[in-house]
């Protein structure tokens, strides 16, 4: 009988002008309409001398979330991946490789009748 390995995914999506880049267990469609419902966060053991402000940053962001909800128009990728990576923040300059897609969303104050 084949043991069957848990499955670990790196989710990279922006927030608030910056690239996350997280490594979780359970991804699926949210309960909630346009969303990405993640949770299972896998974070990297300390070892030793060796810690990235980045990821401790992200851990303690993290740290009491169970489930999050991510929008799925901020959603960049979503990979299944063999083994947990380094989970990061990264900035988003103008030359930044990531482009947004058009918002579906309708702000008041358009073109509309006069």
């Amino acid at each position: 009988m084949a043991v069957r390995k848990k499955r670990i995914y790196k989710v990279i999506f922006h927030n608030q002008g910056k690239l996350y880049e997280l490594h979780a267990t359970e991804v699926s469609q949210g309960g909630m309409f346009g969303f990405i419902e993640v949770g299972g966060f896998v974070f990297g053991q300390k070892s030793g001398l060796l810690i990235d402000p980045s990821e401790e940053r992200l851990k303690a962001e993290f740290e009491h979330v169970k489930t999050t909800f991510i929008p799925l128009h901020a959603v960049v990728r979503i990979d299944e991946v063999d083994k947990e990576g380094v989970n990061k923040i990264s900035s988003l300059a103008d030359d930044a490789k990531v482009a947004y897609l058009p918002s579906p969303i309708y702000t008041p104050g358009g073109r509309g009748k006069d």
